[in-house]
């Protein structure tokens, strides 16, 4: 918040973002003159991508995005079978029983 208390009382974890924007208007503006507002636009997109976390989300889409066509693209040679597969003791468990006790 840009008041600058958090959830829990303390400063929200956007507010020192909220206070460069503010020193950079501060220095860059008078009130005669806005233009200066265009120096603080690098500024201002750090403080609404703290709020908003959008360039965060798509990096992590893109990524995500990439690692499952690479998986796609390379299957597991050395994946396990169905019937390999006894983590839970659902499939062939009569078998798994004979080994276990010997039988």
């Amino acid at each position: 918040m840009s008041s600058g208390f958090g959830l829990n009382g303390g400063p929200s974890r956007c507010f020192p973002f909220w206070q460069e924007v503010l020193a950079c208007y501060v220095v860059n503006t008078t009130s005669d003159d806005d233009s200066g507002k265009r120096k603080c636009a690098p500024v201002l997109e750090d403080y609404y991508e703290c709020l908003h976390h959008k360039k965060e989300a798509t990096r992590v889409r893109a990524l995500q995005a990439a690692y499952r066509k690479a998986e796609a693209a390379n299957p597991r040679d050395d994946a396990p079978k169905a019937g390999q597969i006894r983590n839970l003791g659902l499939l062939d468990k009569g078998d798994d029983t004979k080994t276990v006790l010997g039988k």
